[in-house]
């Protein structure tokens, strides 16, 4: 526990940390891989170059100093952080490292203005929080490891089957080298896949949202080729596309991820999916289809058109009396238009949410490019839905609608 001396310090640097924090936690990473560059094995150098995990650590910085009286708050974001931390490989003896820089990062940015006190407490605050997820972290080892077809760490997988999708999304179904039993899924969950790429010094670790049904002797992931290999997102990717081919074997996580399909609920549902934001959203869709077929679904997905269009036909065949599906193209094809290919030309609007879906009474989960999803949750607020009935999940550091 923190003494009230301590609280008191930690609340005085919260404006200081909206202000600064961004520029902190940049610093801090500079610092840490120059120091520890066996930790680039670990973190995504793509969110690292584009500025994500930092604005993301800033967030959490911020908001650990705002409830450090009442830290029960942020358990839910240090849960959803630890998902991420478990399926990295992230232990205890990786906080001390960090604790460290970041204090060097605290009183090299701020400079005189970090005295001695402010950073004794800073300190102090860091173990109590690191114990926190440490914590958590460590039932989630246990549990991963220790449920039925689980592991610890990164097990060998094959690729028993690469598919096409569309011409800029391919599946890969992946299957345990070891013919063994593998632990079952939420929908809506992911894996992390390490990657060891030929002429590069570290390891690349991301992570692939599950896109098919639990309960089955494989994985599958659904992976967007991202332009260009010069782009950071685009390295890992394009090397999956073109280098990774059936009957490799590629190094796997235990699933895991907090944005999960609530299956004891009844409510009506709604799921939207914009690009490849609807591969944890089909893992949903198939999920309720054989769990729950009584209950009302409507899938919406939002893409340019029917050529980067994925899992369209596994998905039309879903539909029935309580399953409705509705695609939005905002750039068709003449071939789109002429076979009737998409539902409604453009974008997914306020307007048309509220003439279409149970607003009211219905949960919305969703998930897609950034723009994508702050237009759906601003539509969603100004038409009411109350945050109890609001899911979604970011592809990378948890960032702002």
């Amino acid at each position: 526990m923190l003494n009230q001396n301590t609280i008191e310090i930690i609340k005085s640097t919260v404006p200081v940390l909206e202000e600064h924090g961004e520029k902190i936690t940049t610093h801090f990473y500079k610092i840490m891989f120059n120091n520890h560059p066996e930790l680039l094995n670990i973190f995504n150098h793509a969110n690292q170059k584009q500025g994500r995990q930092q604005k993301a650590l800033a967030g959490t910085v911020y908001a650990a100093a705002k409830y450090i009286d009442n830290l029960e708050v942020i358990i839910p974001v240090v849960k959803q952080i630890a998902h991420k931390h478990r399926s990295l490989g992230i232990k205890p003896e990786h906080y001390p490292i960090v604790g460290k820089h970041l204090l060097m990062a605290i009183k090299e940015v701020l400079g005189d203005a970090a005295t001695d006190e402010i950073i004794n407490a800073w300190a102090e605050a860091y173990r109590v929080i690191a114990d926190a997820f440490i914590s958590i972290e460590a039932e989630m080892y246990d549990e991963t490891a220790h449920q039925k077809g689980g592991w610890d760490g990164f097990r060998r997988f094959v690729v028993a089957r690469k598919q096409p999708e569309s011409e800029v999304i391919t599946s890969f179904y992946l299957k345990p080298e070891d013919n063994k039993e593998i632990a079952t899924f939420e929908p809506g969950q992911y894996i992390s896949l390490k990657i060891e790429m030929e002429g590069e010094q570290y390891n690349h670790i991301r992570q692939y949202s599950l896109s098919d049904v639990s309960g089955k002797n494989y994985y599958r992931i659904s992976i967007k080729k991202e332009a260009g290999t010069n782009n950071p997102d685009g390295m890992v990717s394009n090397y999956l596309h073109k280098s990774v081919n059936e009957g490799d074997v590629i190094l796997v996580s235990a699933p895991a991820g907090d944005f999960v399909l609530n299956t004891k609920k009844e409510t009506p549902l709604v799921l939207l999916s914009g690009g490849v934001g609807l591969t944890p959203m089909v893992s949903m869709l198939k999920t309720v289809a054989e769990v729950q077929p009584e209950r009302k679904v409507t899938f919406i997905h939002a893409a340019m058109n029917s050529k980067v269009h994925a899992l369209r036909d596994e998905v039309s065949q879903l539909k029935n009396e309580n399953i409705k599906n509705v695609v939005f193209y905002d750039a068709p094809t003449d071939e789109d238009r002429a076979e009737n290919r998409f539902d409604v030309e453009g974008y997914v609007t306020k307007e048309w949410l509220t003439n279409n879906v149970d607003v009211k009474n219905a949960d919305f989960y969703f998930c897609g490019p950034v723009p994508f999803m702050k237009a759906v949750n601003h539509s969603l607020k100004e038409l009411g839905v109350s945050d109890d009935r609001i899911y979604f999940e970011f592809f990378g550091p948890k960032g702002n609608l």
